[in-house]
């Protein structure tokens, strides 16, 4: 149900956006220190809403639908949001750019496969992934400017958080060809080769990382 609390966490990530990308925009210290904490709350749920589902058995097809696209509002309005106030140098657009394709990619395949009754399994890669991949865009968020509000200007908090990213591109990469060749394994098969790969297990309420 939408009042179960893992969907009222899946909820409220996609609520945090609006208040995101209006305290990212206004680009004062202050409020890119208040908009990397919301972000990184927001992250928290994501762990949260999927670990409650699973122990007290509250998953739902509205939350399994509802999860990942969350997910990728999040990710996507972050990203958009630190190329327009140029938070991001050049070099760091590139990452960008491969971790909203994959994006797309898994979207795509899940929509196909879930025609099929086929899910696509989640790799403890992808777990890995999604935990870089928030700490670099929370990174980026905060920014030089909080480490000057921190009084830690000497930090290259900028810098780190491209670093950061670009090791989350990799892991995109990756685990982006693995769940490729995971979704064309069942191109022009029926519901019965929804078999997972060998090694990867699929669980209930999970969803591609």
């Amino acid at each position: 149900m939408p009042t179960d609390l893992p969907n009222i966490l899946t909820l409220s990530r996609i609520a945090a956006i609006p208040l995101l990308v209006l305290l990212m925009a206004l680009r004062l210290p202050a409020t890119d220190c208040a908009a990397c904490a919301v972000f990184a709350l927001a992250g928290i749920t994501d762990y949260f809403d999927g670990r409650i589902a699973r122990d007290r058995r509250q998953t739902s097809d509205f939350g399994r639908m509802l999860d990942p696209i969350a997910d990728k509002l999040l990710v996507g309005a972050t990203l958009m949001m630190l190329v327009g106030i140029n938070r991001m140098s050049l070099w760091a657009l590139y990452p960008a750019i491969v971790i909203m394709l994959r994006e797309i990619l898994v979207s795509g395949l899940r929509e196909y496969l879930a025609a099929m009754r086929v899910g696509l399994p989640v790799t403890q890669l992808a777990k890995w992934k999604t935990g870089v991949q928030m700490a670099a865009l929370g990174t980026l968020i905060a920014g030089d400017s909080t480490a000057g509000l921190l009084h830690i200007g000497w930090l290259p908090v900028s810098r780190i958080g491209e670093a950061m990213l670009w090791a989350s591109a990799l892991l995109t990469l990756v685990t982006g060809w693995d769940y490729l060749k995971a979704g064309l394994r069942h191109v022009g098969a029926g519901p019965s080769a929804a078999t997972p790969p060998a090694g990867v297990a699929s669980r209930p309420g999970a969803h591609p990382g």
